[in-house]
């Protein structure tokens, strides 16, 4: 175990700070019980940290900030069953499964999280018939607040499944995850701008027709830039993006002249419509196929923060014009795409796809600009259409309000009265949100 003093500790997209009184770092599963020990000892919290991805700050604490990026790799293979150390960062995951022939059934768009963390914040992709990152969960090892190394699967403590593969980080410190995997699959790409209305028009059609389907809207463009992934068999042809394809458009492009552009257009606000406007016809308009995670996952090197709200999936265009016409009417000038996803339903207590087919809206703004009055007031339109947060992405809520959108809200908080009574875990975001 190694703990010292704390020090200052920002998130990647800079929107929560926090000092920490004590840091430690898990390189075993041993070193995260006397972490544990260590901080009850004193009376005072624990909350464990991977790539610090989140954009609330449910990982921030003024107790003890406990690093679980030692604690991976895989740990063992069992058909398509994986076991996973929790602190396993998700670009580590190819060259991990694919000497075994297999991948994960589905991916976001962003790779740099640990696998703790994105199952914690309920981390998902795209795909109508396809549900987020813990949907896949089959097993987990959490040591709880006494210390107790504790194994859920379903035939150990099957009840508490549900709570633990999407649990927040409450209910204890994960350190090993069992995942069900599938063989490992290429996946057909087209990218093209498209008629906004058109594709609104076609949502529901357009997510039924394909495996997995998005597209990001332009503020002040009438059009929108759409991805549709198409999956094939591993052993079918693949014609990736060459080495400098990928550079320009993935890297080049879709970073260095973004972020130059980003900043440019803080000085010069009412560029940003006309800038839109020919951003979205310059999008790469391409095909290409190759394994699923190298297409799944893009590289993001420019800071933003991020809302993001999970709504019944036949209410994303209404919702989405709503945000359009508010910016309009605000005369605000936003420079970032909104993005509009979509995910099958499941039966996880925390999960914001919890029992409905799910659509997605999530509104960014550059991590120098003011994003408060911007997602207030969007998160007031998705909230009129019973909108859940993602845990991990910046939101307003309280238990209170949050609990008639959760059935299991209070199954959940009673797996965390089991587990952790005395709220070792316990931070204010978790305060707010889940209740003291």
């Amino acid at each position: 175990m190694t703990i010292q003093a704390g020090s200052r500790w920002q998130n990647w997209g800079r929107s929560v700070e926090a000092t920490p009184q004590f840091v430690g770092r898990a390189n075993t599963v041993g070193d995260v019980v006397d972490t544990l020990t260590f901080a009850r000892e004193r009376g005072t919290t624990v909350r464990a940290i991977g790539a610090g991805h989140s954009f609330t700050p449910i990982a921030a604490t003024e107790g003890v900030l406990l690093d679980v990026s030692g604690l991976r790799g895989l740990l063992g293979v069992d058909g398509r069953l994986v076991t996973l150390g929790a602190g396993t960062h998700l670009h580590e995951l190819p060259e991990l499964l694919a000497p075994h022939g297999l991948a994960l059934e589905n991916m976001g768009d962003i790779n740099v999280q640990t696998i703790a963390g994105a199952l914690s914040t309920g981390t998902h992709g795209t795909g109508a018939r396809f549900g987020g990152l813990a949907t896949q969960v089959r097993g987990a090892t959490i040591v709880t607040a006494s210390g107790e190394l504790l194994h859920i699967d379903r035939d150990h403590h099957a009840d508490l499944l549900p709570a633990i593969a999407l649990g927040l980080g409450a209910l204890g410190v994960l350190v090993a995850v069992q995942l069900e995997c599938v063989p490992e699959f290429v996946l057909s790409a087209v990218e093209r701008p498209e008629p906004a209305e058109t594709v609104l028009a076609e949502w529901e059609q357009r997510i039924a027709e394909h495996d997995h389907f998005e597209f990001y809207s332009w503020p002040h463009a009438d059009l929108v830039s759409t991805k549709t992934n198409t999956r094939l068999p591993a052993d079918a042809q693949r014609e990736p993006l060459g080495p400098m394809r990928e550079w320009f458009d993935n890297r080049f492009m879709s970073n260095t002249v973004f972020r130059l552009s980003l900043e440019m257009l803080r000085a010069m606000p009412a560029m940003i419509p006309p800038m839109n406007r020919l951003s979205v016809r310059l999008e790469a308009d391409r095909a290409f196929s190759d394994y699923s995670w190298n297409v799944f996952s893009t590289v993001r090197t420019t800071r933003f923060r991020e809302m993001e709200y999970a709504i019944p999936v036949a209410e994303v265009p209404a919702a989405l014009r709503e945000v359009h016409d508010l910016i309009e009417r605000k005369n605000w000038k936003i420079s970032f795409p909104i993005e509009v996803r979509a995910s099958a339903a499941d039966d996880l207590w925390l999960s914001t796809a919890a029992g409905r087919p799910t659509g997605y809206i999530a509104v960014h703004r550059y991590w120098k600009d003011d994003e408060r009055e911007y997602f207030r007031e969007v998160e007031a339109i998705m909230r009129a259409h019973d909108g859940r947060p993602h845990w991990g992405k910046m939101n307003s809520r309280t238990a209170d309000d949050l609990r008639p959108s959760y059935p299991r809200f209070d199954d959940f908080l009673a797996a965390r009265d089991r587990l952790d009574p005395d709220r070792l875990f316990q931070n204010p975001y978790l305060a707010r949100v889940l209740g003291a």
